[in-house]
């Protein structure tokens, strides 16, 4: 990924930074609403995002305002042939200092393949990226069920935490489902990583050491599912 970033003029600027944009830009899918919904909020977070992080009640949480969001930012991991691609990296700033927020943009879509699922490709690339997460993120094991997808976001937003010197790392589902479709799928991951699940709250995840790390799911405004 290029480390020279260019401002946005609208919504529309996001859809070139897409891994496949002829698939993925269209109305009703997340990225052309995550892009939106961002988009309208600038200069600020979307409030739904701020009141999920507000909602934590910790104190590196507390007051947080958008310093610069990035969409689609690429993180390097050991193994397979991709980086994982964030849909928007938010650094905010708060009482304490810097927050990085990998934010996941949902609409209908799901998480992706399972855990069990990547494990049956039986990919020396695919298993040694896999290793990797169940160690950093401190699991020991990972049942079959858990959705890969959230295993390597939520290692991403430790890893951008590390590079930009923040004090807290958080990811966070925005989802913008009016039935919260998914949902069980995050539920299930925060019951892994030890921590609450509720739908517009962030909750912190106990480890011993390294980078506070915090998981959330807040829902988005439905309108910018339509093309604006």
């Amino acid at each position: 990924m290029k480390r020279i970033v260019a401002p946005t003029k609208g919504a529309k600027d996001w859809r070139r930074l897409l891994a496949r944009p002829g698939l993925h830009w269209r109305e009703g899918r997340s990225a052309m609403t995550l892009a939106q919904s961002w988009e309208a909020a600038h200069p600020s977070a979307p409030p739904e995002v701020e009141r999920a992080l507000q909602s934590s009640g910790d104190p590196l949480l507390m007051d947080l305002s958008l310093l610069l969001a990035i969409p689609e930012y690429q993180v390097d991991l050991p193994g397979g042939q991709r980086p994982s691609q964030t849909d928007v990296l938010a650094l905010m700033r708060g009482r304490q200092g810097v927050v990085a927020v990998a934010v996941e943009g949902k609409v209908d879509e799901p998480f992706g393949p399972t855990v069990g699922e990547k494990r049956s490709e039986r990919s020396a690339g695919v298993d040694e990226r896999l290793e990797w997460l169940i160690g950093f993120l401190g699991l020991g094991e990972c049942p079959d069920a858990i959705r890969y997808q959230l295993l390597h976001r939520t290692a991403s937003a430790l890893l951008i935490a590390q590079q930009f010197d923040a004090k807290a790392a958080v990811m966070l589902v925005h989802s913008f489902s009016p039935s919260g479709l998914w949902f069980d799928d995050f539920s299930a991951f925060a019951a892994l990583l030890g921590a609450d699940a509720a739908v517009g709250t962030v909750s912190r995840v106990e480890r011993e050491d390294g980078v506070p790390l915090f998981i959330g799911w807040c829902r988005g405004d439905e309108r910018f599912r339509t093309r604006l």
